[in-house]
């Protein structure tokens, strides 16, 4: 059996930072038994969880599999997508803006699909996260299922893409409502707060407080903040023709931004190795297991806050309750596990200035507005500007066609006028990216992460330490994104079966780890694959 654990939003520095805190059978257990790769980083921008899920199982960049961001623009429908939207396909489970998803957005096969193609889809595949992109990206097309959660009823649920009704143990298990039990408990520290010294005071100016709070500080009341469901739950509710409930629902959409989703997490992976049996059948299966709690909680509270440590340090003991199942089930050493991030995340801004290191933040609408009016002043009146996503300007191109303007030279205007915007480091046009290829540098990363069909006209970096404010409490958290180290850097462990003890300081790609365990499994890499395997592991 193959486990693929992604930590959505974890620094490789978390592996050490937390130490001297970890259990021995967690994050311990996988460095002191496996091998680890300790400088491994993202090969292109941007660094978000739609494109990191997909690179690590497709071996390819999104030049490749198409997936450039968690949302982009449609230029042929003049707005936006999500990564795995899908409206061909019909909730099972769940409500239908929750549920209409799928992976046809990726254009590549994943290692799992190859899996299953060289088993005669004899192989079990079955992706599970909390975020839907988180699952069904790493599960592939040809998954017998991919399973996410469903913050309107609190469920685990699927796409018609996979089955058109829920397996009766997926059934039993919503039926538990496990996920208003983690929220009838306050989220206090795991050890005495005093013991958290890897990390900032617990009230500080740039962390972002729960809606009902008045400080972000332990302990966090869940029951009460968790009491009542956001209008926009219950409007859902309603809209799929929900008995109206004696009480107002409750917001079970809140334990994602904490660590207790984690384990609702682990819970549902438990009973997915129990209930259909996988690496227990004869054939090598594959169990994709994403944890995405990591990642909200670090864009609300930030890289140094105590509750980003306590998150990690129950982590441990979610990842340790899996090892210890499969050891009981599958049984010691016919499990290969490996352990990654999507992407990693910058120091929130304000503590970086706390600290006099340069940050900063704009917003992404100051970006878009300050183009689309020297675009104005310039050309005269019109909609120059339809969007900006993913830190990439898509220009109006039937408007500079009608105008007779020559689009390349309203690229290159849009670089200038970026570039005089604070917190840009520099433009590049989408013409360069095509025109020429990079095997280093900053031209690299973006010629990775760009694909035609997708990407916008001009491709916008910002300083080091500076951040794109929409995505999290604006001066408040924080995200990630960029090709900056902090951003790419990431824990590539693989532990358990044919793994021996090691480590190495060798460069490695993110792409590496799709063609590392197609080498392991003798079985053909991903169709798109770019990454090489990686040979200390191997041998």
């Amino acid at each position: 059996m193959v486990v693929g654990i992604v930590v959505d939003q974890m620094r490789y520095d978390y592996l050490y930072r937390y130490w001297t805190k970890y259990g021995n059978d967690g994050f311990k257990r996988l460095l002191g038994q496996g091998f680890s790769y300790e400088n491994t980083h993202y090969n292109y921008v941007p660094t978000y969880t739609g494109p990191g899920h997909a690179s690590i199982y497709t071996g390819t960049t999104p030049s490749m599999h198409g997936i450039v961001g968690n949302n982009w623009f449609v230029r042929e429908e003049g707005k936006g997508t999500y990564v795995t939207e899908d409206k061909t396909v019909q909730a099972v489970g769940g409500t239908a803006l929750a549920g209409q998803m799928s992976p046809r957005h990726m254009l590549t096969s994943t290692i799992t699909d190859e899996l299953r193609l060289a088993t005669n889809f004899q192989s079990k595949v079955i992706g599970v996260c909390i975020k839907d992109r988180g699952s069904i990206l790493p599960a592939g097309h040809a998954a017998n299922a991919a399973y996410w959660y469903d913050g309107a009823n609190g469920a685990f649920i699927t796409s018609t893409f996979y089955q058109n009704a829920l397996p009766e143990w997926v059934t039993k298990f919503n039926s538990q409502q496990r996920a208003a039990q983690y929220l009838d408990q306050p989220w206090t520290t795991l050890l005495p707060i005093t013991e958290y010294t890897e990390s900032s005071p617990d009230d500080v100016a740039w962390e972002s407080a729960f809606k009902g709070e008045t400080k972000p500080v332990f302990p966090h009341d869940l029951p009460r903040l968790s009491a009542a469901a956001p209008a926009a739950v219950q409007g859902a509710l309603k809209a799929e023709g929900e008995k109206a409930p004696v009480a107002t629902p409750r917001n079970l959409d809140l334990i994602r931004s904490t660590p207790f989703g984690n384990s609702l997490t682990a819970d549902f992976a438990l009973e997915a190795i129990r209930a259909e049996q996988l690496g227990q059948r004869g054939q090598t299966d594959f169990l994709a297991l994403s944890f995405s709690s990591t990642d909200y909680v670090g864009h609300q509270f930030g890289t140094t806050a105590i509750e980003t440590e306590d998150t990690y340090l129950r982590l441990d003991r979610d990842i340790a309750r899996v090892l210890a199942y499969l050891d009981k089930t599958v049984g010691k050493g016919q499990v290969l596990v490996f352990l990654s991030a999507d992407h990693a995340a910058a120091q929130s801004p304000n503590f970086m200035l706390e600290h006099h290191l340069p940050a900063g933040s704009v917003g992404p609408g100051l970006m878009r507005d300050s183009i689309q009016q020297a675009l104005v002043q310039k050309h005269g009146p019109g909609k120059w500007v339809l969007s900006y996503e993913n830190q990439q300007v898509y220009l109006n191109r039937p408007l500079i066609a009608q105008q007779k303007l020559d689009l390349r030279k309203v690229q290159d205007e849009v670089v200038d006028i970026a570039g005089t915007l604070s917190g840009v480091n520099r433009a590049i046009a989408a013409d360069d990216l095509q025109k020429s290829h990079w095997e280093s540098g900053m031209l690299m990363y973006l010629e990775n992460g760009f694909f035609p069909k997708r990407s916008g006209d001009v491709m916008v970096v910002l300083e080091p330490g500076w951040l794109e404010s929409y995505s999290y409490p604006v001066n408040k958290g924080t995200t990630h994104g960029s090709m900056n180290n902090y951003d790419t850097h990431v824990p590539l462990l693989f532990w358990g079966w044919h793994v021996k003890h090691g480590e190495s300081s060798a460069p490695a790609k993110i792409t590496d780890a799709a063609a590392t365990l197609a080498r392991f499994l003798h079985i053909q890499e991903p169709n798109g694959c770019t990454g090489t395997p990686l040979l200390e592991v191997l041998k």
